[in-house]
């Protein structure tokens, strides 16, 4: 018999477009839902907004929602392949990941139980790493907004897994949100990959299994995937997701100072891209050092410096301090924030290379010669840092003395009073004439023919050196050194590996390499680090292994050229019961039918299966004429116990205007009517099982009906809120469950619940125009 429960109406509102998404956080007030535009709206109970995040590009809709369990990070998939980790908390991006392919659904699984999954390994993924390393500073000459979604910080907070399901079929495991632990491609295991659909993919309560609701041909099928790897390497997985996080973020860190290194190193071209440069781009190569030289030598200037030089001192001096402290900068960046993200991402490398030797619990995660060789990578990345370093410091130093020769000269030509802190020393008047013969370098020989052949091309010669900033600009570029760094004859160990061949191929060195710029040698390092987690990836994928087929029911045949989702009767809900140890599993099997599957994890392989089906039955008595004739819209477990159902008037009569029901169905009260199930290889479940109808349920369905057209609801059983979206997805009414009996004043009927739109109408309506009606 169907039965009637109190619901309170909360409020409800005309949305100012489509809404295609809604997701209840389980712990807080805030509900998150998608529009049409593809914007990310969070709001709490009272309908005050939190936050908007505008969409990614044009014509993308979001395809998924889901927070992560007592959190305020939001997953959000979007139809052109992205996934933003959101966090409505602070209102930004936390980080972000694209793929090639629609995105059919991200969700977060439970939080991993690290003490079920310890064995004897111990695992502590606190930050030991804070007591050796320091902090690294901050990047504030970098603009937050032009980060883009790969260089953003990961998400701390309980460990779970992050699920991304594709339209294709394929599905990608991220533990932590950062290491790619495994991915599944379930065309691979159906019988009609072009009769094929996804529904759900989950994975079970222990994390080691995974579920797979889809279609193949014209059959409801779940697969029961089983992966040794998650079930024995969990607790080394944590311990080695847990660096995996701190080495993208150091990644991150070294782009962003790479980016500042950039702006820095443009600010100082700036600088001078003055009166210096103009005088150096009238001249002919090579001019310029012989001028200068024959200045500072013989103290005689031609007429072409002496005009440069009526720059005022008090004007040079300001070129001067500005290029100076431009250098200063860069100097900076290179010796605090690279210097020191070098030095974390080699001490995480250190660490992931130490687990490769534990093999009893890291052989089937870390290879450890691919580890190794990630280290010599960031050896040489820390290498090419300091080279730079140097390069710089010599700069900084030439240009320094550039300056304050100039100030002298310019004072010596005006006949002006030279302090004594200006006449450079014997030493200082080599290194002088040193700068001064290297500000041009010599360039490659060329015949008459090629230099004809320039001057009559359109194509603009290519840009000449300024003072020799080549220098330090070559490593900012993805391009080969023109200018290597010169061999110290004082250290003994550059010597000693030029003269030995074999040691710089010595794997227990690290291999310095003068020809390449920082940008290559970075990138050379990001390679030998992502193919360190390549093999997680490998040995998760090849673990899962198809343990169970259970075919729920029979689908209509596909038409050719079809778009499943333009008549999708397939919906679906998922929950874990932790106290009955155990996954539980609700769909539409058709458009009356629906079937919740609960498997056990408490080792006796079971799998007990509930058929319901919202026709009367053939000895049902005593049932409204609106509850005969109803279809599924849409089903979500509410808790453990209970599961909420949106249903559908299928036949409404002429001018009559359609109405739903919103039915709260005990899984208690249908115990009696489950079957139980052995799991084997295939389960036949279409045929060892019957329907059973709600309304023959003692105590098992509580209607309540709804005025309009219902498209989608959200449920929060932890919070005891229900969502019903309406009138074509642009109606959004939020109700509170579990109202006690004695509250008859909030109490509501069914008549009411008829009356809700003009509720809503009426709550934007002043107090006495209220009254009036």
């Amino acid at each position: 018999m169907a039965q009637t429960s109190s619901m309170k109406l909360l409020g409800a509102r005309n949305m100012s477009c489509i809404v295609e998404r809604m997701e209840w956080n389980n712990k807080m007030d805030l509900i998150a839902y998608g529009t049409e535009k593809g914007e990310v709206v969070i709001q709490r109970l009272n309908w005050q907004k939190i936050v908007t995040f505008p969409t990614p590009g044009e014509d993308v809709r979001v395809r998924s929602l889901s927070w992560q369990m007592d959190e305020t990070l939001l997953a959000v998939g979007y139809s052109n392949g992205k996934v933003a980790l959101l966090d409505a908390e602070s209102g930004t991006i936390i980080s972000g990941l694209i793929y090639e392919d629609d995105i059919k659904k991200v969700y977060f699984s439970k939080a991993i139980n690290s003490k079920e999954n310890l064995g004897t390994y111990t695992c502590n993924v606190k930050d030991k790493h804070r007591k050796f390393l320091p902090k690294l500073q901050p990047m504030t000459n970098i603009d937050p907004c032009l980060k883009t979604l790969d260089q953003k910080s990961f998400p701390k907070g309980s460990p779970c897994f992050l699920v991304v399901i594709m339209r294709s079929g394929k599905v990608h495991l991220l533990l932590l949100g950062a290491l790619q632990a495994g991915s599944i491609d379930l065309t691979q295991h159906i019988l009609h990959p072009q009769e094929f659909d996804v529904y759900d993919v989950r994975m079970n309560g222990d994390c080691n299994a995974i579920y797979a609701l889809l279609r193949d041909g014209q059959e409801l099928i779940l697969l029961h995937f089983q992966n040794q790897v998650l079930q024995d390497c969990m607790a080394p997985m944590l311990e080695l997701a847990t660096h995996c996080a701190h080495i993208l973020e150091t990644k991150n860190y070294i782009n962003d100072t790479q980016q500042c290194l950039t702006e820095a190193w443009e600010t100082v071209q700036l600088e001078m891209d003055n009166k210096l440069t103009r005088y150096a781009n009238s001249q002919p190569y090579g001019v310029i050092s012989a001028h200068f030289l024959e200045l500072h030598v013989f103290g005689f200037a031609t007429f072409e410096v002496e005009e440069f030089l009526t720059l005022s001192e008090k004007g040079f001096k300001k070129i001067a301090n500005s290029v100076d402290l431009s250098l200063s900068n860069l100097q900076s960046l290179v010796f605090k924030q690279l210097n020191g993200a070098a030095i974390n991402m080699f001490y995480f490398l250190n660490t992931i290379a130490g687990f490769g030797r534990m093999s009893h619990f890291f052989e089937s995660l870390i290879s450890p010669d691919v580890a190794n060789e990630a280290m010599r990578a960031c050896g040489a990345f820390v290498l090419k840092v300091h080279e730079l370093q140097r390069t710089i410091d010599t700069l900084a130093y030439d240009m320094k003395l550039f300056h304050a020769w100039m100030i002298f000269t310019i004072l010596r030509l005006s006949h002006q009073e030279i302090p004594d802190d200006l006449v450079l020393t014997e030493e200082e008047n080599i290194a002088m004439a040193d700068f001064i013969c290297a500000m041009e370098p010599e360039l490659d020989d060329r015949s008459d023919d090629e230099d004809e052949l320039d001057s009559q091309s359109e194509t603009p010669p290519p840009a000449r050196s300024k003072f020799n900033l080549e220098r330090v600009g070559q490593y900012l570029d993805n391009a080969y050194l023109t200018q290597p760094y010169p061999r110290d004859p004082i250290q003994l160990w550059e010597e000693m590996v030029a003269e030995n061949e074999c040691l710089s191929h010595c794997k227990l060195f690290v291999p310095h390499d003068t020809n390449l710029s920082l940008v290559q040698q970075r990138d050379k390092m990001f390679n030998a680090i992502d193919a360190v987690f390549h093999k997680p990836t490998e040995s998760i994928s090849g673990s899962f292994k198809v343990s169970s087929t259970v075919i729920c029911n029979d689908l209509p045949p596909m038409e050719p050229g079809e778009d499943l989702r333009d008549k999708d009767i397939v919906t679906c809900s998922y929950y874990v019961n932790e106290a009955a140890r155990s996954d539980m599993l609700a769909c539409t099997i058709s458009g009356q039918e629906a079937m919740i599957l609960e498997f056990s994890r408490a080792g006796d392989d079971s799998v007990r299966c509930t058929r319901i089906t919202l026709e009367p039955g053939l000895f049902t008595t005593s049932v409204p004429e609106d509850f005969c004739y109803l279809r599924f819209v849409d089903l979500q477990f509410y808790n453990e116990s209970s599961l909420s159902i949106l249903a559908q008037s299928i036949n409404a009569g002429p001018g009559m205007r359609p109405h739903s029901f919103f039915i709260q169905f005990s899984l208690t009260a249908a115990l009696n009517y489950s079957t139980q199930h052995r799991m084997g290889p295939l389960v036949k479940l279409s045929e060892t099982t019957m329907s059973q109808s709600i309304h023959d349920i003692v105590d098992g369905a509580a209607f309540k009906g709804l005025d309009g057209f219902s498209d989608m609801l959200a449920v929060s059983g932890s919070r005891k809120v229900a969502t019903v979206l309406s009138d074509r997805k642009r109606k959004m009414t939020i109700f509170e469950m579990e109202i006690e009996e004695e509250e008859d004043d909030t109490e509501m009927s069914q008549a009411s619940f008829l009356d809700i739109s003009k509720e809503s109408v009426l709550a934007g309506v002043p107090d006495a125009e209220k009254q009036e009606a």
